[in-house]
């Protein structure tokens, strides 16, 4: 069936729409605080000036404006909500809304979050880090009462910082392969340095998470496996077995049976203080200790349980780190080079029995095919919404979206021909694409 006229016309209209919505939303944010008082608009050198000249702590938030996820957060943060209002008054607060010159040298964070902050000395010295994502609601992921008490430790930092200064060496990033975003092969020459904003505005304006989508063509391009903590970024905490309290600066809320967190003695309540002898501020702090460990290692950790202090130690054994993704925003693009553009979505066990597949194999369900260019590859191969693919590529065991996700990378290399077998209908059907 042909779209009219009138439905292509609509599509257009829709996404011209779009476009300056989110063009709006990006001069809208420099109308507001471009000209405020309370913060340095993207001007890191500004704030670094004005905070030594004032000895005064860096607070500096970066912020993806047209993205909707921490929407509201950021607006309460940059608006100096009650909560946090008299403590933004001791930071110099520098709001950065680009990613195009970020300086890897000094800040790496999770790039798939659209809200990220640092507190930090005037010198750049990290004293922790704020914000974090997953695929739960916002709410519990950060609050304003976490953020003020990482606030207030920073603060303290801040006064002790030459006897505290050693305890930050792991905060700091340790090396980076390019200088900013712009030094990547795959975004060189498709940036400038700072926002257009009186023409294609949203668009000259680099997300974060292309940041994580460069690093992973960098090795995607060299024909190299994509190494786990590039796959599997910044763990979340329930890799561990944790739930952590978003209200607090590293106080578990939950700890799942069994875990490894379970393993180690941790319990509900617990404060963790220290983890491999870093000072943590916050739930990205702790993440930022899980991304940087090795494959397989022992943690120390330090917990303050009941008024008193307790040394515990993470067992993190070979593919810890190996979480869910696929609510990552970045994961599209492993999709479409890893899966030709499918999204999957595991069948519970009755969808299982119903369809009368084993609990012991695999059985994912097609929930989105892309529909363009290299998105569009499994549909171009044959593949509908609805298939069930039973078989990839010779694996048929049970796995999840995410799993199929590291063996396509680490297993396979652009212009691999791989068969994937469908249940459709009651019916098996085996159809080939090749990756991307």
């Amino acid at each position: 069936m042909r779209s009219s006229p009138i439905f292509l016309a609509l599509i257009l209209l829709s996404s011209s729409l779009h476009a300056q919505d989110r063009d709006a939303k990006v001069r809208n944010d420099r109308q507001t605080f471009g000209a405020s008082k309370d913060w340095i608009y993207n001007d890191l050198d500004e704030g670094v000036r004005v905070a030594k000249g004032s000895n005064k702590p860096l607070l500096v938030v970066f912020r993806c404006i047209p993205c909707q996820a921490c929407q509201e957060f950021d607006d309460d943060v940059a608006r100096r909500d009650p909560i946090i209002r008299d403590l933004l008054d001791e930071f110099v607060c520098v709001r950065i809304v680009q990613a195009n010159t970020i300086d890897l040298t000094h800040f790496q964070h999770d790039f798939d979050q659209s809200f990220a902050a640092y507190l930090m000395n005037p010198d750049l010295t990290i004293y922790g880090r704020f914000g974090t994502r997953s695929e739960r609601p916002e709410y519990e992921d950060v609050s304003l009462e976490g953020l003020r008490k990482a606030m207030e430790a920073a603060l303290r930092m801040h006064k002790d910082y030459q006897e505290v200064k050693s305890s930050l060496t792991g905060k700091q990033v340790k090396q980076a392969r390019y200088k900013t975003p712009r030094d990547y092969p795959s975004l060189s020459g498709k940036f400038g340095e700072t926002i257009d904003y009186e023409g294609k505005t949203a668009q000259s304006c680099m997300h974060c998470h292309q940041v994580r989508e460069a690093e992973r063509l960098v090795y995607r391009a060299a024909g190299e496996p994509i190494p786990d903590e590039v796959l599997f970024p910044y763990p979340d905490p329930s890799v561990l077995g944790l739930k952590m309290d978003p209200k607090a600066k590293a106080k578990v809320e939950r700890v799942a049976t069994p875990s490894i967190a379970e393993r180690a003695g941790l319990r509900i309540g617990d404060e963790i203080t220290t983890l491999a002898g870093q000072p943590l501020l916050s739930i990205a702090d702790l993440q930022w200790v899980l991304h940087n460990a090795p494959a397989s290692t022992r943690l120390k950790a330090q917990v303050r349980r009941e008024g008193k202090a307790a040394d515990l130690t993470l067992d993190l054994p070979e593919g810890w780190r190996r979480g869910d993704v696929s609510w990552r925003t970045t994961t599209w693009d492993l999709r479409r080079m890893g899966l030709g553009g499918l999204r999957l979505i595991e069948l519970t066990g009755p969808q299982r029995e119903e369809a009368k597949l084993a609990g012991d194999g695999m059985a994912l369900e097609v929930r989105h095919l892309g529909e363009y260019g290299e998105h569009a590859v499994a549909k171009r191969a044959g593949l509908r919404k609805g298939d069930v693919l039973v078989s990839f590529d010779g694996l048929a065991g049970r796995m999840s979206e995410s799993e199929l996700l590291g063996y396509t990378m680490q297993k396979k290399r652009a212009g691999d021909e791989v068969a994937v077998t469908v249940l459709r209908n009651g019916k098996r059907e085996t159809l080939k694409f090749v990756l991307q």
